[in-house]
């Protein structure tokens, strides 16, 4: 399925069109284009990007992943090496502006702050990427923490600067999870009731056509 938001969507030079589950919302300047698969109750924001159409020769096209009760906001950019493949865990958020590079993989319930980056690493569940970091080519336990503005390289970076998310870094992950499923379900109720408007508004314009247009016709109120 090709989702509710088909001018988003193109297909890749291979052939592979995005799959979109129904109930999730992906903003009309967003594209997404190829092997991409986006879950259940997801919400992709303006001007984001997920492209899955860099071609390995051996391995062809891999897939971007983004499950269900995701939220992938403005000016994202997920993209992957020709044959790697990305992919994002339920319900983990990737903030304005930042990057996700594959290979890569992020777990359940991870956040990716503010034009933070992520490059061929592996993400525990839960972890909080903080404000302009960059994680490449390291694995970050679960409810790591790399704070706003850290580089962490190699396994001695996760060693010396990353620590342990707390109860309130938890909870405003949740919290941003909440308020995006949210406005996924609200832009889906939209356009399902924008639908059902344009339906009702589109009876009397056929009517009309099928009517008698002259001026008689509508003096004797027999067009509306």
């Amino acid at each position: 399925m090709r989702g509710n938001s088909s001018m988003s969507l193109r297909r890749n030079p291979e052939g592979d069109w995005p799959q979109v589950d129904p109930s999730a919302h992906i903003d009309p300047t967003a594209q997404l284009i190829g092997n991409v698969h986006v879950g259940p109750r997801v919400y992709i924001g303006p001007n984001a990007v997920v492209r899955a159409d860099e071609m390995d020769t051996s391995l062809g096209v891999a897939p971007i992943e983004i499950g269900s009760e995701c939220n992938v906001q403005d000016g994202v950019i997920i993209h992957a090496l020709g044959g790697a493949r990305v992919t994002v865990g339920p319900r983990s958020s990737l903030g304005h502006g930042c990057i996700v590079h594959g290979p890569s993989v992020l777990g359940e319930g991870c956040f990716v702050g503010f034009g933070a980056k992520v490059f061929d690493a592996v993400i525990g569940d839960g972890a909080f990427v903080g404000t302009g970091a960059i994680v490449q080519a390291v694995e970050l336990a679960a409810k790591s923490l790399v704070p706003a503005g850290v580089s962490v390289l190699c396994r001695e970076h996760v060693i010396e600067l990353v620590s342990t998310t707390s109860a309130e870094d938890c909870e405003f992950m949740e919290k941003v999870v909440a308020a995006n499923v949210a406005l996924a379900q609200g832009y889906i109720r939209l356009a399902r009731d924008g639908e059902t408007r344009l339906s009702k508004d589109r009876r009397p314009f056929q009517r009309v056509r099928n009517a008698d247009v002259s001026q008689e016709g509508i003096a004797h109120g027999k067009i509306q």
